[in-house]
C-alpha cells in the first residue's frame, strides 16, 4: 500500500523529511479495525516526532494521529463496528500513525463520523476533541452539564489553535463564562466565534486584563501553550481551589508549591495515555467521540479545518508540517483525498 514515512529525522525543508513509500498491507487481528484512510490531519504532535535527531529508522517510520475513513476489514474480536462503517479517530503514538492508504487501530479509541460532515472536516476534530474534552471533563473535573457553572469562569490560553477552538465549543456548552488569549485580529475573532466571552492577549500580563474586565481570578486554566512562560501568571490569576491543565512540555520542573497556599491543582493532559497504556478506561475514547459525533450533527459543536491540501502524499504532508511548525496556525489543516 501507499503511505508517507521517514527513515531520518530531518527539517522539514529537507525533500527526505517525508516521503512517499510502499509498504505492506496489514491485517486485522484481535480488536483492530483495518481502515482505508480518507483524509489525515497534522498536529503538533506530529512535527514533534519528525523533529531532527540523530536516529535512523530501518523501516519506515509513518506519522499522522488524525484519522476519517471506512472500516475495510475487522478484527475477529471486534463487536463496535463493521466493515463499511464511516469512522474518525487519533489513534496511538505507540503504533504507525494514519499517512497511508490503509491503517490499524484499536475500535476502543474509534468513533463513528459524523453523518454531517465530510472526511476532511471530520479528520480535523478526534486528537484535539478527546484532547479538551479529557482536560475539561476528565482532567479538570468540570460537570458537563451543571447550573454551578454558569458562576464559574475558564481561561483558556491559545484559544484560537486546533485544541482551543474546541475547548471553547466544550466549554462554553458546559455553561462556564469563558475567556480566550489571541494576539491578532483574526485570531481574536475566531475564539469569539467558537465560543470565547471575551478575549485577553498572551503576550501580555494577565491579571490587569483580567481584572480590567471583571475578573479577578479564574476557576480553571487550560494552557496550551508555553506552560513555563505562563506559570508565574498563572498561578497569580487562579482562584483558591482552582484547577489549571496543561499539554505543553517544560524544559524545567514546575514550582508546584507555588500553588500550596491556594490548595490549586495543575494536571496534565495528554491525549494518547489511554492507548499508550491500555488503561481499563481505554474505550472512554469510543465514548468521547461518539457523544461528540453526536454534538457535531446538531450542530452544537462544529469542525475547526482551515485549510484542506489534496491528495494525501508527502509533498503536501510536508507542506503541512511546514504551516503548523510556524506556530501561527488557526484551527486545523488537513490533507485528503479528494
Amino acid at each position: 500500500m501507499k503511505a508517507v514515512g521517514l527513515y531520518r529525522y530531518l527539517p522539514i525543508d529537507h525533500p527526505e523529511s517525508l516521503v512517499d513509500v510502499e509498504v505492506e498491507t496489514p491485517h486485522a487481528t484481535g480488536h483492530d479495525l483495518l481502515v482505508r484512510v480518507q483524509a489525515v490531519s497534522v498536529n503538533p504532535v506530529d512535527t514533534k516526532v519528525r523533529a531532527p535527531k540523530d536516529e535512523v529508522e530501518n523501516e519506515p517510520k509513518i506519522l499522522g494521529y488524525d484519522v476519517a475513513g471506512i472500516v475495510e476489514a475487522v478484527g475477529p474480536d471486534v463487536t463496535l463496528f463493521q466493515p463499511g462503517d464511516e469512522v474518525y479517530y487519533a489513534g496511538s503514538i505507540t503504533r504507525q500513525g494514519g499517512n497511508s492508504e490503509f491503517h490499524l487501530v484499536d475500535e476502543r479509541i474509534v468513533g463513528k463520523k459524523p453523518g454531517n460532515l465530510s472526511f476532511a472536516e471530520a479528520a480535523a476534530l478526534p486528537l484535539t476533541t478527546l484532547t479538551a474534552w479529557e482536560a475539561l471533563f476528565d482532567r479538570l473535573e468540570i460537570p458537563i452539564e451543571s447550573p454551578e457553572n454558569k458562576d464559574k469562569s475558564m481561561l483558556i490560553i491559545s484559544a484560537a489553535g486546533g485544541v482551543g477552538s474546541i475547548a471553547t465549543q466544550l466549554a462554553k456548552k458546559a455553561g462556564l463564562n469563558v475567556i480566550g488569549t489571541a494576539s491578532r485580529t483574526e485570531t481574536s475573532d475566531w475564539a469569539k466565534r467558537h465560543g470565547a466571552d471575551h478575549i485577553i492577549n498572551h503576550y501580555e500580563p494577565l491579571a490587569p486584563q483580567l481584572k480590567e474586565i471583571g475578573f479577578e481570578t479564574v476557576d480553571y486554566i487550560f494552557c496550551l501553550n508555553a506552560t513555563d512562560k505562563h506559570w508565574d501568571g498563572m498561578v497569580e490569576v487562579i482562584a483558591p481551589q482552582g484547577k489549571i491543565c496543561g499539554i505543553a512540555e517544560t524544559k524545567d520542573p514546575l514550582p508546584l508549591s507555588d500553588l500550596q497556599q491556594k490548595s490549586a491543582t495543575f494536571v496534565w493532559e495528554f491525549m494518547f495515555t489511554r492507548a499508550m497504556f491500555q488503561t481499563s478506561d481505554m474505550i472512554e475514547q469510543h465514548h468521547i467521540l461518539t457523544n461528540v459525533s453526536q454534538l457535531v450533527e446538531t450542530g452544537s459543536v462544529v469542525s475547526t479545518v482551515t485549510e484542506t491540501l489534496s491528495p494525501i502524499n508527502a509533498a503536501n504532508l510536508r507542506k503541512a508540517h511546514q504551516k503548523v511548525e510556524a506556530g501561527d496556525m488557526i484551527g486545523k489543516i488537513v490533507v485528503a483525498d479528494m
